[in-house]
Parts: C-alpha cells; structure tokens; sequence
C-alpha cells in the first residue's frame, strides 16, 4: 500500500462532477489508482483529475469502460501524464469519433425519409433494407418484428 500526499475523493469529486460512489466503482475497474493516507483514507495524485474527466466525457460519447482503460494504459505510470500523452491518447480516439460522426450524419440526413415510411415500406429504407433484403423473411415489418438481417 503506497502512502502519499494528494488530494481527496471529496475534493476529486467536487473538481470532476463524479459521485464519490463513481470514483470508487472506476477504482474498482482499475482506471484509477489512489494511493492511502496514514489513516487508509484515498488519496488521489492531482493528475488523477483529469483522468477522471476523461472517463466521464469518453462515457458521454458512448465509449465502453474496457476502451476507456485501453487508451488510460496507455499514459505513463509514475508521473502525471504531459500534454504529449494526452494528445497520443486522443489521438486514438480521433478516428472512432470521426466514424461515429459520419455515422450520425448519414442517419439524420435519411431520417425524414424512415420518418415517412413508418418502417412499414422497408423495400425504400436505405438505412435498414438497402435492396429490401428484408423481403426474403417475409412480409410485414420484418426486422420490428425481431427477424434479423439475411
């Protein structure tokens, strides 16, 4: 058990937004590493801020915890992070949130378009039955039906 001056859950939570009971379960999942005071309280490196602040975006924008703690192994131990390992971070990140655009961006351009179908005229629906593949299930709103895609 390491001992080391830093900062408090309390005073992490307050600076990140997190709950307390946030900060113990992404300790618990091994993304954040507090040390302990003389009394076995927690106690967190300054860095460990923004570590946290990183999780709570990257969860926002749909990132799972096991990606999350893929791209925190990659930041060095022993030292807080520098501006270079945060942008080497976010860098791998970068293409994922340029595709998750794209992505979004094709949806809303064709949603009047699934709008107006009502999922009830997929032979149209470019986004869920390009060629109406979902005519060889059958009739009917096959995949609303729970059939998936031949």
């Amino acid at each position: 058990m390491r001992k080391m001056r830093g900062v408090s859950i309390g005073y992490v939570a307050r600076r990140t937004g997190l709950a307390v009971s946030a900060i113990r379960f992404y300790e618990e999942a091994g993304l954040v590493h507090p040390g302990r005071d003389r009394g076995g309280r927690r106690v967190f490196a300054r860095g460990d801020i923004r570590r946290l602040s990183f999780i709570r975006i990257a969860q926002r924008l749909g990132f799972s915890l096991a990606d999350i703690g893929a791209a925190l192994a990659s930041l060095p131990d022993g030292r807080n992070p520098t501006r270079e390992d945060w942008a080497k971070l976010a860098g791998g990140f970068r293409d994922e949130i340029d595709a998750r655009i794209d992505g979004l961006t094709a949806l809303r351009d064709k949603l009047d378009g699934c709008i107006g179908c009502g999922c009830l005229s997929l032979d149209r629906c470019s986004i869920y039955n390009p060629q109406d593949r979902a005519s060889e299930l059958g009739d009917g709103p096959r995949y609303l039906m729970g059939d998936r895609a031949p």
